[in-house]
Order: C-alpha cells, then sequence, then structure tokens
C-alpha cells in the first residue's frame, strides 16, 4: 500500500506542534506493535483527535487507518482526503460490511483505528462505547489497545470557538493491549470502558495545572487545590473596666422584639 498523503500530513503536523509550542506528550506507545495488525480504540474529544491519535502509531512507525462515517467520504474535500490516508469508511446502515473491511485490513498487518464512543463526548469524560472494536478484534484475532488523548479540545471542539493559540499541552497514553476473544462483547466492551477511563483520569491528573481548563460542569478541575479561606483580622477594641464589664452604672436598654437570624 502505497502512502504518499500521510507522510506530508504528518511533516505538517509536526511543523505545526513545532510552531505553535503544542506540546505534546505520549506515554505506552511500546505498546503498539512494530509489525502485525492491531486496533487502536481512542477517545473521542475533538475534530482533530485523527492527528493526535494518530500520532503514537507514527512514533512506532506505523500508520494509523481510522475507521469514520461514510458522511466525511461523501464530502467533495474530505472524501478524497480521507481515501488517500486509506483510511476506512463506515456506513451505519450496513456496519456489518465496514466490519469486514476493517478485520481483513487488521489481517493483512494493518493498524486499524476506531472511536468506539462513535460521537464528540460533549462532557469530554469516555461515554458509553460501542460493541464493534472488541468485535473486530476478536474476529482478526489482534490486540485491542485504549489510547486516549487531553488536551485537543481546547483547540477544536463541539459547540465551542476555536482556539489555536501558541503553547497548549496535549497529553496522550496508550494501555496495555487487551485480547478479545469475543465470547462476551459486552464484558470486554466493559473492560474496555474501564481502561479508557483510569487512562483519561491520570491525563487529567498530571495535565499542567497552569492550562487545566474547567471540569464537566463548570466545577474547578481536579487538579486544583482548594482556595484557603481568608480570615478577617480581629478588630482591637479598648479593654474595658471592671464596672463596665459587670453593667453597674450602665441603663438599661429599651426592649425590643428578637428577630429570628434566619429572616432575611
Amino acid at each position: 500500500m502505497v502512502d504518499i498523503s500521510y507522510p506530508v500530513t504528518i511533516a505538517a503536523a509536526k511543523t505545526w506542534f513545532k510552531l505553535g509550542r503544542v506540546k505534546v506528550k505520549m506515554e505506552g506507545t511500546e505498546h503498539i506493535p512494530r509489525k502485525g495488525g492491531a486496533m487502536l480504540a481512542v477517545n473521542h474529544t475533538s475534530y482533530i483527535d485523527y492527528v493526535m491519535a494518530g500520532y503514537p502509531g507514527e512514533s512506532q512507525g506505523r500508520y494509523t487507518r481510522f475507521m469514520a462515517k461514510r458522511e466525511i467520504f461523501d464530502h467533495p474535500v474530505g472524501g478524497p482526503v480521507m481515501r488517500s490516508y486509506h483510511h476506512i469508511s463506515v456506513d451505519r446502515s450496513a456496519g456489518l460490511e465496514s466490519m469486514e473491511i476493517a478485520e481483513k485490513a487488521l489481517r493483512s498487518g494493518e493498524v486499524v483505528g476506531i472511536f468506539p464512543e462513535a460521537t464528540i463526548s460533549r462532557s469530554f469524560l469516555i461515554k458509553e462505547l460501542k460493541t464493534g472494536a472488541a468485535r473486530i478484534a476478536a474476529k482478526a484475532e489482534v490486540p485491542l489497545i485504549p489510547v486516549v488523548t487531553w488536551g485537543s479540545h481546547r483547540m477544536f471542539t463541539k459547540d465551542h470557538p476555536k482556539d489555536f493559540k501558541p503553547g497548549k499541552t496535549v497529553l496522550i497514553k496508550v494501555g496495555e493491549p487487551l485480547h478479545p476473544t469475543g465470547e462476551d462483547p459486552l464484558a470486554e466492551t466493559a473492560l474496555l470502558h474501564e481502561r479508557m477511563t483510569e487512562l483519561l483520569d491520570a491525563c487529567i491528573r498530571e495535565y499542567p495545572a497552569e492550562e487545566q481548563p474547567p471540569a464537566p460542569g463548570g466545577s474547578p478541575p481536579p487538579t486544583a487545590a482548594p482556595r484557603p479561606r481568608s480570615r478577617r483580622p480581629r478588630r482591637s477594641t479598648p479593654r474595658r473596666s471592671a464596672s463596665a464589664r459587670s453593667g453597674v452604672g450602665r441603663r438599661p436598654p429599651p426592649s425590643a422584639p428578637r428577630r429570628s437570624r434566619f429572616v432575611a
């Protein structure tokens, strides 16, 4: 299989990382085999996940063939680009055919990438996973490798403005391979979800505090320490005499109805 567009795109991405001061930090890339088929299950948080998720394979001398929805391949610009990378079109109305194409690519020794959430996660957490990743890997008899990225959603994601200002960090963690057998796709997918969640939690903990975006729901980032409560200094008052303290010589204050402290 001849690749022309892929090397050019990778070179362009590396140039962008350098000029834009994008700090890509990867861990666990040794889990991606240098030879033979393997399926990468990647979380989906941004429109540039294809670039980031393909980076670990490239570090091992591999090009990742991503499974993507057919609508992208039908686009007059996106279609030719995706086909030039030898990515795999997924027709959701004929999912079995797409799975067979992916299985064939895996058996021929390709690295195939899949986004088992099937769509961008608006919460940036791991959504419910489809069973396709485990089923395809089992049929092709290849390892299923969890991959998680964190940080690219700060640049270009759904329902948020693009922000390509320089100096951002992207963390990529590759987990240990799973070896699904196909006997229980639901249980094997649940295990994949568990491993991906663990990798994501590690990414969030290790992300630079100064770049940490708010966590889902607007709560403070997990790495942020709670602010210390400021204590007001006590107001110094002159010491009263013993008689003043005892109330001798003072006129009793006029009686007033008591007011509940719970009333606004």
